[in-house]
């Protein structure tokens, strides 16, 4: 196993089943240990865990010339360096007996708050698996194929499941060193996507941004109601927000005034506690037992402080190809599905639902208008009748503004329906909205 910065890969585990058996297993304890002389995440200490050692064994060697020693034949020897200005040294243990709690609280915190560093970036990848999917499913049952070959509209979805995987592509390069993924992220542009595409996305100053404005045109592109595009686009607007949470996490890392601190209090605290613990190991031959105490006790509170740090920036640790590899997959498959294909037809579009659903005229003469509204304002009651002072009725008559104003094409997401039919046999919407609202005045 590499260590320092090269073994960071490494720690890219996506868990499977029996990852999870093997999590869970009884030995685990025995294997965790049998693997510590091994272990990568050790061999970051070792600069740290030799320098304490190296000062537990400078004390006994030094306490034992000042004050005395026993051989090996267990006879008691006299000091070699016996002089007042050689005395035998050593700290009270209550000091470190009282700085122990605010150097737990610290370390604590340290580790809590690169954990939920960690928790959130995974979240924030969590979250653009889940609306990618969301995203293309929905893109697949909202299209409208009428007056549309398989082919275009194979061709739409496949484009929309391009540009969503180019997004997250484009976000894991922007997270991860230039020197490690730079290639392979061009490499797999060019690929996977037209060569123009590829080249602007490259090209651009914040990639991830260029390929979510590729997705944005890819969705206005669709034939569908544009309210069915507002909600495709609500998936972008989680996937902005996914980046900007990402990039704060990268650039943003917890104070430096707080982690120099700890990494100093607890550095000058072990590297001065072998003079509080010598009098502790008086039982042990020359108090030698010291020295591999000192050694566990440094690997255990010097690894408390370096998961924090391994931590503190999450996105070389996670598994980020793997999970725009999985996106590809997913969001291509999805693309290929059609109504129908599970030996189950749609049922045909009702005309009135054309007119929230789709773009395509609708003829308003096969429209069975719904029952009158309720009429809303002051109402005065005569002897002979009801008169009323109300106005038609709202909903009528902003669809019917809505209508009027509207000015998109057909499959670029304009207000339903398009222009009025100038068949004398089809009735514009507007004219259909009038005549409802007068037969319930």
């Amino acid at each position: 196993m590499p260590i320092g910065e090269a073994q960071r890969k490494y720690r890219r585990t996506v868990y499977t089943h029996d990852d999870w058996k093997n999590h869970r297993s009884s030995d685990r304890f025995i294997v965790y240990l049998q693997a510590i002389l091994t272990s990568g995440f050790y061999k970051n200490l070792a600069g740290e865990v030799l320098l304490t050692t190296y000062i537990a064994t400078a004390v006994c060697l030094y306490n034992a010339l000042a004050g005395g020693y026993t051989d090996f034949q267990g006879v008691q020897q006299a000091a070699v360096l016996s002089s007042q200005y050689f005395p035998v040294i050593g700290l009270p243990f209550a000091a470190f007996t009282l700085t122990s709690p605010s150097l737990g609280l610290l370390l604590v915190f340290r580790t809590n708050t690169s954990y939920k560093r960690w928790d959130e970036a995974r979240k924030n990848w969590g979250m653009n698996i889940n609306h990618t999917r969301n995203l293309n499913r929905l893109a697949n049952a909202y299209y409208d194929s009428t007056d549309v070959s398989l082919e275009e509209r194979q061709d739409d979805l496949t484009h929309v499941a391009e540009c969503t995987w180019a997004f997250v592509r484009a976000m894991k390069r922007h997270l991860s060193p230039e020197e490690e993924d730079e290639a392979d992220f061009v490499k797999e542009l060019f690929l996977k996507l037209p060569a123009q595409q590829a080249e602007t996305v490259v090209k651009a100053a914040h990639r991830p941004n260029r390929a979510l404005q590729d997705l944005s045109y890819a969705i206005e592109a669709l034939p569908m109601h544009y309210l069915r595009k507002h909600e495709l686009h609500h998936a972008l607007t989680i996937f902005e927000d996914n980046l900007g949470s990402s990039e704060r996490i990268l650039t943003s890392p917890v104070p430096l005034f707080y982690s120099r601190h700890l990494a100093r209090f607890l550095a000058v605290w072990l590297l001065l506690l072998p003079l509080a613990i010598y009098d502790a190991f008086a039982t042990s031959w020359n108090h030698i037992a010291m020295i591999p105490a000192t050694v566990v006790i440094s690997t255990m509170l010097f690894g408390i402080e370096e998961i924090g740090t391994q931590l503190e920036e999450p996105f070389t640790v996670l598994p980020m190809q793997s999970f725009c590899d999985k996106i590809y997959n997913w969001c291509t498959e999805i693309s290929t599905w059609q109504p129908g294909d599970n030996d189950r037809l749609p049922k045909p579009v009702e005309p009135i639902h054309g007119l929230y659903f789709t773009e395509k005229s609708v003829d308003w003469t096969t429209v069975s208008p719904p029952p009158p509204l309720p009429v809303v304002g002051h109402t005065t009651h005569a002897a002979a009748g009801v008169t009323s002072n109300a106005s038609p009725s709202r909903p009528a008559a902003a669809a019917a503004a809505a209508v009027k104003t509207s000015k998109k094409p057909d499959r670029g997401g304009g207000l339903p329906p398009p222009s009025p039919s100038s068949s004398p046999h089809q009735l514009s919407m507007e004219d259909f909205l009038k005549r409802q609202s007068q037969g319930s005045s």
